[in-house]
């Protein structure tokens, strides 16, 4: 283990992470395709002359990062990423919602995935963040959809949208299936035709509960979208607060140019 010793008394980059370097390069250049095993931990130890411990530290590395699991008794693999491509072009248009595909059916149609979602309905009042964005007093009760997104049996997206119960009372929106048109394609026919939407997206890294939620490793960056919809009053009828995996995610924006 002397090139080991020798690196770390120089205070040079520390082996595991060199490792996890030359791995993660090997990886996003096609040599290490999803689902393909990385060498074994011997086979590493013999490459770069280093304890079994280093290379360990190396493959945990990577996992926290994202890119490999491990299958007990057979091995490290790189973890698959399928990607979810978000078009802002047509997914939440009312041509899309009239065909009868809400936006994660619409993102499943553009990406060739199988979509699945779970849906739990309840109600709750509003906090004071909620009743800001929706224009109501903070206490007024508010309708909840709660959702997990599947692509291929795996989570991506969480999603929690809330509207006034003073708009969703009798109407299919408070039902685990809204229908073909999805929430939207009910507030439309309730008379609450909808004009436009705001988004506003950043980063971070998932909470425990959304770790658990989406299957994730601890430390894996999410995409937090916040999306507020206005009927054409000008009104806002729903916030939709949504978490999805940032490594899974492609999100594209189409945008006049005049």
């Amino acid at each position: 283990m002397a090139e080991e010793r020798g690196n770390q008394a120089e205070g040079s980059e520390q082996p595991y992470r060199r490792i996890a370097a030359d791995l993660r390069t090997a990886i996003e250049q096609g040599e290490y395709r999803p689902g393909h095993q990385l060498p074994s931990g011997s086979a590493l130890m013999k490459r770069y002359d280093v304890a079994r411990q280093t290379v360990q530290n190396a493959i945990d590395l990577l996992r926290v990062e994202g890119w490999v699991v491990s299958r007990p008794g057979a091995g490290v693999f790189v973890r698959d990423r399928p990607v979810v491509q978000r078009l802002s072009r047509n997914r939440l248009s009312r041509e899309t919602r009239q065909a009868g595909r809400g936006a994660f059916l619409a993102d499943a149609e553009a990406s060739g995935f199988t979509p699945a979602v779970e849906v739990v309905v309840r109600f709750e009042p509003a906090g004071e963040r909620i009743a800001d964005a929706l224009d109501i007093e903070a206490g007024d009760e508010v309708t909840v959809r709660q959702r997990i997104m599947s692509a291929d049996g795996q989570p991506v997206q969480l999603a929690v949208s809330r509207l006034p119960r003073s708009i969703t009372a009798g109407t299919a929106i408070e039902q685990d299936n809204p229908g073909p048109t999805g929430i939207y394609g009910v507030l439309d026919e309730a008379g609450h035709t909808l004009d436009h939407f705001v988004e506003s997206v950043s980063t971070r890294p998932a909470t425990q509960q959304e770790l658990t939620a989406l299957r994730l490793a601890p430390g894996t960056p999410v995409l937090a979208v916040t999306r507020v919809a206005y009927d054409s009053t000008g009104r806002p009828v729903e916030i939709n607060d949504m978490v999805l995996v940032g490594d899974r995610y492609e999100l594209v924006y189409e945008f006049a140019a005049t």
